[in-house]
């Protein structure tokens, strides 16, 4: 009785410990350019780097999201005609085949009679983290800000993150994105970073 209950204690918390190495885990992928100057928070319009998307109700949801991030750094979303700033937004998304990777940690499990002088053990070794591999989904965001009337890029970032098929639906995937690709805006230029 006592050692089904350690070996099942052992397997609940080697489920955990895997669960903690999937994809989405792993954090977004971030990366900056800028021209080292201040982008003063203004009037802005959104715009697709497909022009074909203009008028789909995904490219407007994906809009919808980075207005909103914009607006927590002081963006005001505006028409075309009132706006001197353009955000020219790409979601791209994809698949692609991840090998499983076997961990350097593993934990021994043993076991030993209770209430008996000698010890009678089994022992069992288990790999912790690690990945298991097959078909993962890529998401990449990329926002580029640019002045309406010379079409300047000021600023652009390309934020990227890996899932599990079915883990996220696609707008929380894109929130996800565009949550970390504004944080500490303007961040700092042509350095990648992974924000959890």
């Amino acid at each position: 009785m006592q050692k089904t209950l350690v070996r099942s204690a052992a397997i609940a918390t080697l489920a955990l410990l895997a669960a903690c190495a999937t994809p989405s885990q792993r954090g977004t992928e971030v990366t900056r350019f800028h021209l080292g100057q201040p982008v003063p928070a203004q009037a802005i319009n959104m715009e697709p780097a497909d022009p074909e998307n203009e008028g789909s109700i995904e490219f407007r949801q994906y809009a919808a999201i980075v207005s909103q991030e914009l607006a927590s750094i002081g963006f005001t979303e505006a028409s075309l005609e009132e706006a001197e700033m353009i955000a020219v937004i790409d979601v791209q998304r994809g698949t692609r085949e991840e090998v499983g990777r076997r961990s350097p940690f593993t934990i021994g499990i043993g076991g030993g009679s209770f209430g008996s002088r000698t010890g009678v053990g089994v022992g069992t070794s288990f790999g912790v983290g690690g990945s298991r591999g097959g078909e993962v989904n890529v998401t990449e965001l990329s926002v580029a800000l640019k002045r309406r009337s010379e079409g300047t890029v000021v600023w652009e970032g390309t934020a990227t993150r890996v899932t599990r098929p079915g883990e996220e639906d696609p707008a929380t995937i894109v929130q996800t994105l565009a949550t970390a690709l504004f944080q500490d805006f303007p961040g700092e230029s042509g350095r990648t970073i992974t924000v959890e």
